[in-house]
């Protein structure tokens, strides 16, 4: 497609047909982002003030919080009454999770869930302003790559093992909006080969994915001396994961653009973007950042801390001070462009690994995540990879879980990402051992980063 027809026609179509105010919401950021940091704050008070009436109104978690901590919704409004609530976080969402929902929100409540990198996905939902929140998001920090809406993109992305009828209209739909969307859970060689030829066919503007794989396939690259220096392309975008230097180092050198990187997550949505001066900016007009330590208090800029967000447009099941997890710095320092956006000085995120099958195929960790996480019966799960024929699933069962019929379901689903000749062998645990380090890692593979590191023969 064309993609002034794109930007002007097609896409703003899609959202209004689907009662997205997308574009409403672009034009109000792309004026937003210049307020001054006061300015800006204020307009985050104005925000919190209407989630939190609405959270009032239309939910009895939050309306017994509310009540609880003495909030006067009429009158003034800062963060220490924002503090005045108590934090939340996964295990309070599924907890309360149904006296936290609106599902007579505007355009109806979505359900949703985590990708599951942490072996325990959240199921919540999400509206219509959220959607918004993030498309816009997206869109305002591509243009500061001077990457327009409905420009070619490349999307190096999960995929199922078998479309559904769903999944063949999204294809149909994202070549409409001029994306082309490459599987990331199969990066063997002869994949990799392909999406090169792909890639250089379809002379995107920008290119997006997990950061693993994007350094995955410039690293192949590199190998059969194929550089992807495209004149049309501007930037490769990363998410999912922190971008290591050295990702970024190759993936620059062979795509000969800058790599910028996002941090978000599916629960709090599009939270931040790189740009070209190499700043972290927080989508502040759509969310609100503390950062806090062990004991919930907040830290001083430049210090290190936990990332704790209260989305704004999460109107259909309010996230208020939910803690995320992720480790992160905030500067003090403002946007050298003369931006309002506050500025995130370094993102300790945590990130997944790869998996491998027998005949060289190099996936992302998502790929069994994915095969794992929805399994009726399946409270929390460890998947380790001890070598290319044997994979043990650990899994801490709930009242879903059904011997034989269970394990033969989650027991099939692997074997047909990994191939039928592994193993994969169920262990029913009562909880998921911590690593030696303390932290929680829920795909482990003792053979990828040998193989990655030495590459990997089809």
């Amino acid at each position: 497609m064309k993609p002034w027809l794109v930007r002007r026609l097609i896409y703003p179509l899609h959202e209004r047909l689907l009662r997205r105010p997308t574009f409403a919401y672009l034009k109000s950021l792309e004026a937003s982002q210049w307020l001054d940091r006061e300015a800006l704050e204020r307009l985050q008070m104005e925000k919190l003030r209407a989630l939190l009436r609405t959270a009032h109104a239309h939910t009895p978690w939050y309306r017994r919080l509310i009540d609880a901590a003495g909030i006067d919704l009429d009158g003034p409004m800062n963060l220490e009454v924002l503090r005045r609530l108590p934090t939340m976080d996964k295990a309070t969402a599924r907890e309360h999770g149904d006296e936290m929902v609106w599902r007579e929100v505007p355009g109806g409540a979505q359900p949703y869930n985590t990708g599951g990198s942490s072996g325990e996905p959240l199921r919540f939902h999400f509206g219509r302003w959220r959607q918004a929140s993030d498309a816009a998001g997206r869109m305002r920090a591509r243009r500061w790559w001077g990457v327009e809406v409905g420009d070619r993109e490349v999307y190096l992305w999960g995929a199922p093992v078998e479309l559904n009828k769903t999944d063949r209209i999204k294809t149909i739909r994202d070549r409409l909006f001029n994306q082309l969307v490459l599987n990331a859970f199969e990066m063997s060689r002869p994949a990799m080969d392909q999406y090169l030829e792909a890639i250089r066919a379809w002379r995107p503007a920008c290119i997006y994915g997990y950061a693993s794989s994007l350094a995955l396939l410039a690293t192949h690259a590199k190998e059969r001396g194929r550089r992807l220096k495209l004149p049309e392309l501007k930037v490769v975008c990363t998410t999912g994961e922190p971008l290591y230097p050295h990702q970024r180092e190759i993936i620059q050198e062979v795509f000969g653009v800058p790599a910028a990187n996002e941090f978000g997550s599916r629960d709090i949505g599009f939270t931040a973007h790189e740009t070209p001066e190499g700043e972290m900016l927080l989508m502040s007009e759509s969310i609100i950042l503390e950062v806090l330590d062990p004991e919930g208090r907040p830290v001083a800029p430049g210090e290190t801390g936990e990332a704790v967000m209260t989305a704004l447009c999460s109107e259909a099941q309010p996230f208020v001070r939910y803690r995320t997890g992720d480790l992160v710095t905030l500067a003090e320092r403002r946007d050298p462009a003369g931006r309002g956006l506050h500025v995130i000085d370094a993102v300790a995120g945590r990130s997944t690994d790869f998996v491998v099958r027998p005949d060289g195929t190099i996936m992302h960790a998502l790929a069994v995540i994915y095969e794992i996480r929805d399994k009726p019966g399946v409270a929390a799960f460890k998947f380790i990879q001890e070598d290319l024929h044997h994979s043990r699933v650990l899994v801490v069962p709930d009242e879903r879980w059904r011997p034989d019929a269970s394990e033969r379901a989650l027991v099939r689903d692997l074997q047909a990402r990994l191939g039928d000749q592994v193993a994969v062998t169920i262990e029913l645990v009562e909880r998921i051992p911590a690593e030696a380090s303390g932290k929680y890692r829920y795909v482990v593979s003792h053979i990828a980063d040998q193989l990655l590191q030495q590459g990997t023969e089809s």
